[in-house]
């Protein structure tokens, strides 16, 4: 480099210095989330006669204008950033319910609703498969680590996974070799029965890794 170039700036890492803001959306947040997930329940096994799906499809468009009024960047949002609520307070989850957190293990509770129905009473393996990634995936990033992405993620479905009753789900913080993190976790039901398990590779981001 000659005497006239200047370094370029260092990358800005995304993950740093992130807004956190505690309960965000506030308490009546809560109740909304849970309405919201009573909808996608009732729209995922309702047959509505073809006379009233206009009106209620003017009735969620206007469900959706209305929220789109308050949109805000990723980080701003209530959605996916409560860990003190089920599953996040994402509807994208399964709404999941923390029991115990340390720095190399969780436990929670599960209850597959009809929104992630597959078929004939159980749920859609894409769901189970969604579960884990997200469990796994906030157990390795616990506490001072730095943010890790998955690297591969595989899911053996033993029994089908029943909507409507509660499962537990755990996973276990295996290994740290490098910025390589190896975890595993498992799902069972009410009856103690294994209906599926996992085991994920999750690599740290590099400084200005997005």
């Amino acid at each position: 480099m000659t005497s006239h170039e200047v370094s370029p700036p260092d990358p800005i890492d995304p993950w740093e210095d992130r807004p956190v803001v505690a309960n965000l959306g506030g308490a009546g947040f809560v109740p909304l989330i849970g309405a919201f997930r009573r909808l996608q329940d009732a729209f995922s096994g309702a047959c509505p006669p073809e006379p009233e799906l206009s009106q209620l499809t003017a009735r969620v468009k206007s469900l959706a204008d209305d929220l789109a009024r308050w949109e805000a960047p990723e980080r701003h949002t209530p959605a996916g950033t409560r860990p003190d609520l089920p599953g996040r307070g994402s509807p994208l989850l399964p709404p999941f319910v923390v029991e115990e957190w340390t720095a190399d293990r969780m436990r929670a509770r599960v209850t597959f609703s009809r929104f992630h129905l597959g078929g004939n009473g159980a749920a859609h393996g894409g769901t189970l498969t969604l579960l884990f990634d997200d469990v796994l995936g906030r157990l390795q990033n616990h506490g001072e680590r730095r943010v890790a992405r998955t690297a591969y993620l595989t899911v053996n479905f033993r029994k089908i996974t029943r909507v409507g009753i509660e499962h537990v789900v755990e996973a276990d913080l295996e290994r740290i070799e490098g910025r390589k993190r190896f975890v595993t976790g498992r799902l069972v039901d009410p009856d103690g029965a294994l209906v599926a398990d996992a085991e994920g590779l999750f690599v740290e981001l590099r400084p200005g890794q997005p």
